[in-house]
């Protein structure tokens, strides 16, 4: 079944990367495996999935030294700033840097270890309280401080989507995102190679890939319905 469902979903972004004029592998699928066992996991591998995703530092923890090397880790939950040492150490890109602090945090822990890691600045555009990110407006002196950092690679922006509203809406926001990652692109200021605007999940990912996404970050729509209390 996941397999099938990896097969499914590679097609509908091919599907939509082609209905925008798009290239389908400009476009990198983050299979997000919050609540997923090894196994699952490794069925999706064996599918074709080579970005595994996770929400939780503690739940990566356990799991990552059990899994084989090869995948590409991303951090894509909210990561607290107490979490940010160990997180430097599991994943390979950071997906949700919406603070300095985390920023800080984050390089000091990349340099000890020797490492660079691949990171995304997250941006709230919806609004809503209850997401994490820095307001549009505070994007660009996150970025500048970030790609200031030994240690971290800023590759661009993630952004969620707001839930339960109309497909006009998420269009909307997401069209947003993308008229602020190009304003990134294009400012002189801005020295990183900002390649990545990750936007998109189960529920809105072709709407993302239509409004420009480059990464898709997707978990039901790959492994099924969590289990209930997870």
């Amino acid at each position: 079944m996941i397999g099938e469902n990896v097969k499914r979903v590679f097609g509908e972004i091919a599907d939509a990367a082609l209905l925008s004029g798009r290239d389908p592998s400009e476009i990198i699928l983050v299979a997000v495996a919050k609540t997923r066992t090894v196994g699952e996991i490794r069925e999706a591998v064996k599918a074709g999935i080579t970005h595994l995703g996770e929400n939780r530092v503690q739940e990566a923890a356990e799991k990552i030294p059990l899994l084989e090397k090869g995948p590409v880790w991303h951090m894509v939950g909210s990561l607290q700033s107490n979490k940010a040492k160990v997180a430097a150490g599991l994943f390979d890109w950071i997906d949700s840097i919406h603070a300095r602090k985390t920023a800080d945090i984050l390089s000091g822990q990349a340099q000890n270890l020797g490492k660079t890691l691949q990171v995304l600045v997250q941006v709230n555009i919806s609004g809503e309280v209850a997401k994490s990110g820095v307001v549009p407006e505070e994007a660009k002196d996150l970025v500048l401080y970030t790609e200031s950092l030994p240690g971290l690679a800023l590759r661009g922006l993630m952004t969620i989507g707001s839930f339960f509203v109309s497909p006009e809406v998420t269009r909307n926001e997401f069209r947003r995102m993308k008229i602020l990652f190009d304003s990134l692109r294009d400012d002189r200021l801005v020295k990183s190679r900002l390649d990545i605007l990750s936007m998109g999940m189960s529920g809105d990912f072709q709407i993302a890939v239509e409004e420009g996404a480059t990464m898709v970050r997707i978990g039901q729509a790959i492994f099924g319905e969590r289990r209930f209390g997870q």
